[in-house]
């Protein structure tokens, strides 16, 4: 998917004589199955779009198409069928940070217009799809507008500029925890999801500091101002050139918000054109990072030995503080050989019983079969406790 697409609409577009059409194809091109339209502080770009497929199929109904219509109208038809292609703007905020506001199909244009309204954008500029037209409302103030009207909030290009993370801006410790932890943001686009080690946006955001007890859900987009990449800059990305995988149910919007507001964050990552030679052993990578507080690692689950209590222990741990993820079946040193679960499906049943009969009161959390480096590992994601303690 790709999050973070620019049409014709917005004014800093570079591609002038591009249409929707080679938008959705280049989309198709690179492989990718959901996009938004997040056109500057407007959503006129996916307005312009649906208005001429409407002026489409209303010639087709009055059998006065033209055969370059037609054909127009088939390739909408086909593409479309392929590519979900979601409503959404990217919101200029206090400080001129970049918020991307993104919607279900469903949501009629003009409740998204009235949101920008409610968001102080100038009704003589709603159209204009103009980054400069000033920063209209904060941060947190947008976050709530877009999440209370059923959107999806996610800090655009976080880690760089224009974002909420942005390194070196000159405003307190205090207002960076409140503009990257805030329950209505949803997810952060960043820059360096492709990058390992500690000194990342994602490591920094995994929910083991303190101060940062959140767990973020990272993305990354194109930002796309053009169709295809420029290749003098190589960060000004075409349509999909930076884009993420994620493992959904079906191919929604809702399946995608579920995805946001779970603790599951092993159904993203980096997308590849190809998926040869790129790991998907997202317990490897939970291995490489270490246990936190808010992940731990168990080799074994039985009663003798305590071992089995331990997990137990560090559910509860878990439940009265910010959620977390354990892993049974795999010790925490990324060097040692995984042992696995020989019966996965047998430890589930039992870890649930576990759970249920000494953690008071009722705990639900979501227990799966993972696989680390051929063998099969038990994982368990821990909500945070709404009615600590345990």
């Amino acid at each position: 998917m790709d999050l973070h697409l620019h049409t014709p609409a917005s004014s800093d577009y570079k591609d002038a004589d591009a249409t929707y059409l080679d938008i959705l194809r280049q989309a198709e091109a690179q492989g990718i199955d959901i996009i938004a339209f997040t056109d500057h502080n407007t959503v006129a770009g996916y307005r312009q779009m649906q208005e001429e497929i409407q002026q489409l199929e209303l010639l087709e109904k009055l059998e006065r198409l033209l055969p370059e219509e037609q054909a127009r109208l088939t390739e909408y038809r086909r593409l479309l069928d392929k590519i979900l292609v979601l409503p959404g703007f990217e919101f200029t905020a206090t400080f001129g940070f970049h918020i991307l506001g993104i919607f279900s199909p469903e949501k009629p244009v003009r409740e998204i217009e009235h949101i920008l309204l409610d968001l102080n954008i100038p009704p003589e500029q709603l159209d204009d799809g103009s980054a400069t037209v000033g920063a209209t409302s904060d941060v947190l103030t947008a976050y709530r507008t877009i999440h209370e009207a059923g959107g999806l909030v996610i800090a655009a290009h976080a880690n760089s500029t224009n974002g909420v993370a942005m390194r070196g801006f000159p405003f307190g410790g205090q207002t960076k925890i409140a503009y990257t932890q805030d329950p209505h943001l949803h997810a952060l686009e960043v820059t360096d999801l492709e990058r390992k080690g500690p000194r990342t946006t994602m490591a920094f955001f995994n929910g083991a500091k303190p101060e940062y007890p959140r767990r973020m859900h990272c993305i990354q987009g194109s930002d796309a101002h053009r169709l295809a990449g420029d290749p003098q800059q190589k960060k000004n990305f075409g349509v999909g050139e930076r884009a993420t995988d994620v493992r959904l149910k079906e191919r929604s919007f809702e399946a995608l918000l579920d995805l946001f507001l779970s603790n599951d964050f092993a159904r993203t990552r980096p997308h590849r054109a190809s998926a040869a030679g790129v790991s998907d052993d997202f317990v490897q990578s939970a291995r490489e990072e270490g246990a936190t507080i808010v992940q731990s690692f168990h080799e074994g689950m039985t009663v003798r030995g305590g071992k089995l209590y331990s997990i137990i222990s560090d559910v509860c741990a878990f439940a009265n503080t910010n959620g977390g993820t354990l892993y049974v079946g795999v010790s925490a040193d990324p060097k040692k050989k995984p042992v696995g679960i020989p019966n996965p499906e047998q430890a589930i049943a039992q870890l649930e019983k576990a759970i249920s009969t000494r953690i008071s009161p009722p705990l639900n959390c979501t227990l799966d079969v993972q696989e680390c480096q051929g063998k099969k590992v038990v994982r368990i994601i821990v909500p945070r406790g709404q009615d600590a303690p345990y």
